[in-house]
Order: structure tokens, then C-alpha cells, then sequence
């Protein structure tokens, strides 16, 4: 296989929350819903609550349904409109919440020749304008049903978590014809563990402790930021210094499946 079909059959898939943004979206979108006076105080403080949560314990076995039941619950009774209205306020939170060191990844990947997803629970229409405004391929998010202009408070398609997310994943790289021992995953969480093990270079970024101790023990990539979303730690057994992050981050993912196919 040459190098531009290579290129050409490979894609990058990207966690949102925590990954290539810090902190979470389904709380900006919660924040800007709650100012709107669509969610009330408590819903907020709750989701505040559970995101401190998810931060420090990186979720639990039950996390899955209350992160898709929250969601549902959310937008059930709505009409679409009302939701996609609030993108005024949400885009612009997002985009000064992306990392720059991520953004870089997704540019150098772009350079490359490989097409970009982010991979979401979060809802589609919250997700899919950020994918636009970052130039990237598509999106993959939560689809919520939608009757006659309103949500059902139903998914249209699988939960996009978890396993979730490799279901999808996998039926875009079939659709695609992308070969996924060339793909690239970044993750911060253990619940995306599927979808890292599906990808031959998969990159543990800011890990909760769970996934950091797997990358360790299989030699992915692991790298971590400040705050400020400066680097501060590297490679963890990949054997390679990260100083320009936007072409370090795609080095360790070639260095990993180098080894693994060797």
C-alpha cells in the first residue's frame, strides 16, 4: 500500500469533553439553557455536580444511562429550533474552550490528508456546528428523535457512548472504506477504552487514572495539559519527547503502530 493511499484510507477521531476541549459541553450547553430559562437552577447545579464527578472518579458503571437519560430529558418536548437557537451562545464557548495544542493535532492530520470526527455523546446539534467551525470531516453525536419539530425524548440511533461509540465508528470506517489499523482515537476517559482499543494508534490524552494506568501498561501515548492547556507531560514509554505539540501527537501515534506492527 503506498503512503497516499495510506493517508487517504486513515481517519482521526476525537473525544470532545476533556479532550479536544477542557472541561464539558453538556454543561455549556446546560449554563446557556439555564440563562435562556430552559433548565432550572437545580438542573444546573446537578449537571455541575455530576461533571466535578465524572473529573475526579472518571464515571461510574451506571454512567452511560444517566449521561443519556440527563440528554433526553433535556430537549424532550422541545422543538428543534428552540435547541439550534441557542448555538449563538454555545459555539462561541466552545471554540474558546479548544485546545490549541488539539486544534494543531486536527491541522496536522488535515495536512496529512486524513479526514477528522469528533466522536460524542454530547447532541448532535450542539456538536455538529463545532465540527464546522473547526473545519473538520463530520461528526459523530447523540441523535435524538424529532416529530413534527420536536423531540420525542427518544434516541434516533444508538447512544453515542462507550461501546456506543465503536458501533458508530465502525459503520463510518465500512461506509468510508477507512482501514482503522491506520486510524488515530484521542481520549481522556476510560469509558472510550473501546474505541481506543478499535484504532492501530490510540493517544490517552489528560487520562482519567484508569485509562492512564492501561496506556502505561500497552505503551500508548499519554499526554497531559495544564489549565492554561499548556503541555506539561509527555509521552508516557512511547520513548519520544513531545516539543512541537501539533506534530508531537501525531509522532507518538506513528511511533505506537510502528511497534504494533512490528
Amino acid at each position: 500500500m503506498t503512503a497516499e493511499r495510506s493517508e487517504r484510507d486513515a481517519a482521526a477521531f476525537f473525544d470532545l469533553d476533556r479532550t479536544l476541549i477542557a472541561g464539558a459541553s453538556t454543561f455549556v450547553f446546560g449554563w446557556v439553557a439555564w440563562r435562556k430559562g430552559m433548565v432550572s437552577t437545580r438542573e444546573l447545579l446537578s449537571d455541575a455536580a455530576a461533571a466535578l464527578s465524572f473529573r475526579l472518579t472518571g464515571g461510574s458503571d451506571d454512567q452511560p444511562d444517566r449521561v443519556r437519560d440527563r440528554i433526553l430529558e433535556a430537549v424532550r418536548g422541545r422543538r428543534r429550533e428552540e435547541l439550534t437557537s441557542l448555538n449563538d451562545d454555545i459555539l462561541p464557548r466552545l471554540l474558546a474552550s479548544v485546545r490549541p495544542e488539539t486544534r494543531q493535532v486536527v491541522e496536522r492530520h488535515h495536512e496529512m490528508g486524513r479526514d477528522t470526527y469528533i466522536v460524542s455523546a454530547s447532541p448532535v446539534e450542539i456538536v455538529g456546528p463545532l465540527g464546522a467551525a473547526l473545519g473538520m470531516t463530520g461528526v459523530i453525536a447523540t441523535e435524538s428523535e424529532v416529530v413534527d419539530g420536536v423531540y420525542t425524548g427518544r434516541l434516533l440511533s444508538e447512544f453515542c457512548y462507550g461501546p456506543g461509540k465503536v458501533g458508530r465508528v465502525r459503520r463510518l470506517a465500512e461506509e468510508k472504506g477507512y482501514d482503522l489499523r491506520l486510524c488515530y482515537a484521542y481520549s481522556d476517559s476510560r469509558s472510550d477504552l473501546p474505541l481506543l482499543e478499535m484504532v492501530g494508534h490510540p493517544v490517552a490524552v489528560n487520562p482519567d487514572a484508569t485509562l492512564r494506568r492501561i496506556a502505561r501498561e500497552r505503551n500508548w501515548p499519554v499526554v497531559s495539559f495544564a489549565r492554561k492547556a499548556k503541555l506539561t507531560a509527555t509521552a508516557v514509554g512511547s520513548g519520544v519527547a513531545v516539543a512541537g505539540l501539533g506534530a508531537g501527537l501525531y509522532a507518538l501515534g506513528r511511533v505506537h503502530g510502528r511497534r504494533q506492527a512490528g
